[in-house]
């Protein structure tokens, strides 16, 4: 049995409100805007760049190969340099239904405690150039020019205050997608379990004419217990890898992560590299699956002689090799090995 939520969709059938041009808000006064203090705390599990030599282009099909120079064979996986800190950012992968949705994107920023802030920041000022001309291509659902007006952490809660370009403007789905892009970045962190949201320092609980109603703070976890009916569902592929991020370092042997909605939890994960030859294929098995969402983990190993871009690509698939056409690929640094033992593949 599902557990009850504190989210729900509630669909305002009255012609007079939809007519009307002000936007759903919260109720009661203007209060002040949250306090912009900002405790330290930790970052969450690391991510690696690329080395700074190598610069992502195009995602490319495993059949359709990259013409773009690779770099050096003496070009290794970067952490951050001193003094700069990487944080991610959730934006929107395209693809077809079921394979577009939220994808993190790594922004390396001038170390700082108020890293929750500075990953605010980076996600409103949306995807770069590099991710904009990707295919498929990266965009976000925040309005331009939404500016972050406040940002404080109480106990596990962040409660973010937005200028009023957040609420107006898109559909359905565009503002279930900003809502998820702004719970995704900061609960990266491990302090930060849930998102509450403020408009000009209003406390807001419905978003747009739809009436998104959020009777409390966003969590990940919400987001996913409604299901695959829910909301929530259509701004999240049906397979959403989480580590590495897109266009991040995957290491030799390197974890793939993050969750799924597939039937009977079955899913493919298949590597290649610059050139389109396949360097590792397996199975992995989420926790849950067939109209649920559970998460999956999985660790590749693959052989290299030289460090350059690659390919991952994940998809629904089970012993048979049938698939319903789900899936999802973007760019990753592979690292160069030869110690390893080939994968699965027998690459």
């Amino acid at each position: 049995m599902k557990h009850s939520i504190p989210i729900s969709v509630v669909l305002v059938l009255s012609a007079a409100l939809v007519a009307c041009s002000e936007p759903i808000r919260a109720l009661g006064g203007a209060v002040p805007p949250v306090a912009s203090a900002e405790p330290s705390f930790e970052l969450g599990s690391p991510d690696l760049t690329p080395a700074p030599s190598a610069t992502p282009g195009a995602s490319s099909s495993p059949s359709s190969p990259s013409a773009e120079p690779i770099p050096s064979p003496d070009a290794t996986p970067a952490a951050s340099p001193s003094g700069t800190t990487i944080v991610r950012a959730y934006f929107m992968l395209g693809g077809p239904i079921r394979s577009a949705g939220l994808v993190p994107v790594l922004r390396e920023i001038p170390a700082t405690k108020a890293v929750a802030r500075a990953a605010m920041n980076a996600l409103l000022d949306g995807p770069n150039g590099t991710e904009r001309g990707a295919s498929p291509a990266i965009s976000s659902t925040i309005p331009v020019g939404t500016e972050l007006l406040g940002l404080s952490i109480d106990e596990g809660v962040a409660t973010v205050d937005l200028s009023d370009a957040f609420e107006p403007g898109g559909d359905l789905e565009s503002r279930v997608g900003r809502i998820g892009q702004v719970v995704y970045t900061l609960t990266q962190f491990p302090t930060i379990k849930s998102v509450a949201f403020r408009v000009e320092g209003r406390p807001v609980t419905a978003f747009g004419p739809e009436g998104i109603v959020l009777h409390g703070p966003v969590s990940r976890a919400e987001l996913l217990e409604t299901g695959f009916e829910g909301m929530f569902e259509s701004v999240l592929p049906a397979i959403l890898v989480d580590g590495p991020a897109w266009g991040a370092t995957l290491g030799n042997p390197g974890r793939v992560t993050g969750t799924a909605n597939t039937y009977e939890a079955w899913l493919m994960v298949s590597l290649y590299d610059a050139s389109g030859r396949q360097l590792y294929e397996s199975h992995a098995t989420a926790t849950c699956g067939t109209g649920c969402r559970g998460t999956f983990d999985i660790t590749v190993s693959y052989v290299l002689a030289d460090a350059q871009w690659g390919t991952l690509r994940v998809f629904d698939g089970d012993e048979s090799g049938e698939t319903d056409g789900v899936s999802r690929e973007y760019r990753v640094w592979l690292t160069r090995g030869s110690s390893v033992e080939p994968g699965p593949c027998g690459c």
